[in-house]
């Protein structure tokens, strides 16, 4: 299909261009809404309006499957059916600009992983498309649950999922276009361990669960490579610990009151985590003889508003915070997790984060991705990438291989319009080439360094699920 006049032009996966990335384009500001987004949609529980300016119907749905859309006899996708990608006149490439974009009509996309040249994708659909070279290079599916999180680990796979399993994949050795599955997290054997005795057995929502697994949605993983572990975050209120050598969960920690929606593991030994009750944690790891133990060490942030994602940038001196008034907040490691600022840009919830290097993104309900550059402290607002027509639910950055591109970042981003957006960032684009996009909203797009005393936004009292 064709349109002119600034419209988009598909083609199928076959005739994508050999170039590695393909065409690219300036992304499109004026792209409005197609279709409402619910509750739902976001993953989230809402207790009252958001003074953000977002409105929602409330639901009663429990967290079993996810979106409506899955289960509408118009959603019957085969993971066989080609897929569609969006290309785009080649020019100069600018700074900031989009590649293109990655279309499956088979769901919202939940979660995103880059590692080498490979793209992982999970959606509501429950299947986990590998890309490469912007083309469709394989895919497996779970047998139940929207796929919200993944992490990748040498040639294994892990992905969390709405049914609060974590499955494990692993990347067949003589053909590396098959995923075989490889486990499931708390394994079928401790299960059935653990479950004889009763000591073993919690109380969550007024029923019994082994607390070795999770009653809930699984929200978020996060991998920490030097010690070989896993970490899960869940809407039960829990973050647990996984060993990868032998699949053991080490520890079940009640971290807060209400969802966790994201936690990080940084080198230094700290965890952090942040929920729905407006609470980012931070948790010290000591390794002991039989697994670890992770005590509280402090509570960085407090506040009305939910905390919808948390990130730690790559050389792991400053750890962000997205929450559902639009508002990023950070701390430095190096000074003792000192409060170094707010970063002003979405005028909706901030959905997703990803640190690299001297950037920042960020994606929000408003559907936009802000890119920040971090000079110490100060962080510069050097585009506002747009052209989604759903909310901006997951984020990945990838260096960019090609010669000659030293300071450019593949960027993907994963939306509830149900595609992937693909985009070159340059870490040294001038900030002057995007005042006119910055000035489209009325929200400014500022830095804002801490004078040493933060107080909470005054908001309407909110419930998020990420």
């Amino acid at each position: 299909m064709r349109e002119t006049g600034g419209g988009t032009m598909f083609a199928e996966a076959d005739s994508i261009p050999r170039g590695k990335f393909g065409n690219s384009a300036h992304s499109d500001p004026n792209i409005s809404m197609t279709a409402p987004v619910n509750e739902d949609d976001l993953g989230m529980s809402y207790s009252s309006a958001s003074a953000a300016g977002l409105a929602f119907y409330e639901s009663n749905r429990l967290s079993g499957e996810g979106s409506p859309l899955t289960m509408s006899p118009w959603n019957q996708t085969t993971p066989f059916k080609k897929s569609s990608w969006t290309s785009f006149d080649e020019d100069n490439m600018p700074a900031n600009s989009l590649i293109g974009s990655l279309i499956r009509e088979e769901g919202h996309i939940y979660s995103l992983a880059a590692t080498k040249d490979l793209l992982y994708t999970g959606s509501d659909s429950k299947n986990i498309r590998v890309w490469k070279n912007l083309k469709e290079f394989s895919g497996f599916k779970s047998n139940s649950g929207l796929v919200k999180a993944i992490v990748i680990s040498g040639e294994k796979i892990f992905t969390g999922h709405q049914d609060g399993k974590i499955r494990v994949w692993k990347i067949s050795p003589k053909n590396p276009s098959v995923h075989k599955r490889a486990g499931t997290l708390p394994t079928l054997k401790d299960i059935l361990k653990s479950s004889i005795k009763p000591k073993n057995y919690v109380e969550v929502k007024r029923k019994r669960s082994l607390w070795l697994k999770h009653s809930d949605a699984v929200s978020c993983l996060s991998m920490n490579e030097e010690q070989g572990l896993l970490y899960s975050a869940s809407w039960d209120r829990t973050f647990k610990v996984w060993r990868i050598s032998d699949s053991k969960c080490l520890e079940s920690i009640h971290a807060h009151e209400d969802a966790v929606n994201s936690v990080v593991s940084s080198l230094g030994g700290m965890v952090f985590t942040g929920s729905a009750d407006g609470t980012v944690k931070v948790w010290k790891r000591e390794q002991q003889r039989k697994g670890t133990k992770h005590t509280l060490a402090q509570t960085l942030l407090q506040q009305e508003c939910a905390v919808t994602a948390l990130a730690i940038n790559t050389p792991g001196s400053i750890v962000y915070c997205g929450s559902s008034d639009g508002l990023v907040n950070f701390w430095e490691l190096e000074k003792q997790l000192s409060h170094g600022g707010l970063l002003k840009g979405h005028k909706m919830a901030v959905l997703c984060l990803e640190a690299t290097g001297n950037l920042v993104f960020s994606g929000s309900a408003d559907k936009t991705i802000c890119v920040w550059r971090r000079d110490g402290n100060i962080h510069t607002c050097l585009s506002v990438l747009t052209g989604h027509t759903g909310p901006v639910k997951c984020l990945a950055a990838d260096k960019d291989q090609e010669p000659g591109n030293e300071q450019r970042w593949i960027v993907y981003s994963g939306s509830l319009d149900k595609s992937v957006k693909v985009w070159s960032v340059s870490e040294f684009a001038q900030v002057a080439t995007v005042q006119q996009n910055q000035q489209q909203g009325s929200y400014d797009r500022e830095s804002v360094p801490s004078d040493g005393s933060h107080s909470s936004t005054s908001r309407a009292s909110q419930n998020w699920r990420n």
